[in-house]
């Protein structure tokens, strides 16, 4: 463990050197609600997308580069052992976070953009499992889903499913517009509905969307009607969600767009929060 760990963990620090590895890192997470054990398949900061809010520094458009399973499992093996021994969560985490909440498949990319994807999984169930901790945690993939037709990542989200595995799926907006200035993405807002469908099938799956002023005005009632629409119509169409993760700005982008962002009030949010549950959809907000 690097010296950087010796400060004290926030939910506005989601540093990912902050335990000295290459792929495993430590993260307060406000939905998660206490430590989750980050697993970052992109240290060459590399993504498909190019998200406006994004927090990744020298950001580039790629995916992710071969991982290396030993060091992975390495570092998983070395870094649960910490968490559930001795006086680092006393140390370093805020005493009401001081519990391991889940292992996030996350890190400074579009994870399943891995070849490995499968792998990384195995190797996350195998260690969980060592340390006792198989099925009392969840697994978590946050991802875009842009790679769910790949057939490493269909089994790696059906290894997850058996596991408590769960995919916040990224839906930041409901119209081709929107996706394109916020995601930094030509993507329809049909085959984002196809790529939900596909992950919601294989493993139980909420919806993350980060809302947020731009140019210090609020997202248009437009925009806030098509998003409205997109979840309704999922539901119309049977998908299966666990609900929406709703969430603010809580630390800067480090994207030229930064410029233009701002934090919304977050009465403004806890109304998306209430016009979304309206739908029949549970909501869970992160300010």
């Amino acid at each position: 463990m690097s010296d950087s760990k010796q400060a004290m963990l926030s939910t506005s620090n989601h540093d990912r050197d902050a335990a000295g590895m290459t792929y495993v890192y430590p993260v307060v997470s406000r939905r998660a609600g206490g430590v989750s054990v980050g697993v970052n398949l992109n240290p060459n900061n590399a993504c498909n997308w190019h998200c406006a809010y994004c927090q990744v520094p020298q950001l580039v458009r790629g995916s992710a580069p071969e991982v290396d399973i030993f060091q992975l499992n390495s570092e998983l093996e070395s870094f649960i052992h910490v968490l559930t021994h001795g006086d680092f969560m006393q140390e370093h985490v805020p005493e009401d976070c001081r519990t391991i909440a889940d292992v996030a498949i996350s890190g400074n990319g579009e994870p399943t953009s891995s070849r490995q994807f499968e792998q990384v999984v195995a190797c996350i169930v195998s260690r969980l499992r060592q340390a006792e901790l198989l099925d009392r945690i969840n697994i978590v993939l946050i991802t875009n889903g842009s790679y769910v037709h790949r057939p490493e990542v269909k089994r790696g989200l059906d290894l997850m499913a058996k596991h408590r595995g769960q995919v916040w799926f990224k839906l930041d907006a409901g119209t081709d517009d929107a996706i394109a200035r916020i995601n930094g993405v030509n993507l329809t807002v049909e085959r984002q509905m196809q790529q939900l469908e596909a992950v919601a099938g294989l493993c139980p799956t909420w919806i993350q969307t980060c809302m947020f002023a731009w140019d210090a005005k609020e997202p248009a009632e437009e925009e806030i009607a098509a998003y409205l629409d997109f979840l309704n119509e999922a539901k119309s169409r049977g998908i299966r969600l666990e609900g929406v993760l709703l969430y603010g700005l809580a630390r800067p982008s480090l994207q030229a767009e930064a410029i233009h962002l701002s934090k919304l009030p977050d009465a403004w949010m806890q109304s998306i929060c209430t016009r979304i549950e309206s739908l029949g959809i549970s909501a869970r907000l992160s300010l």
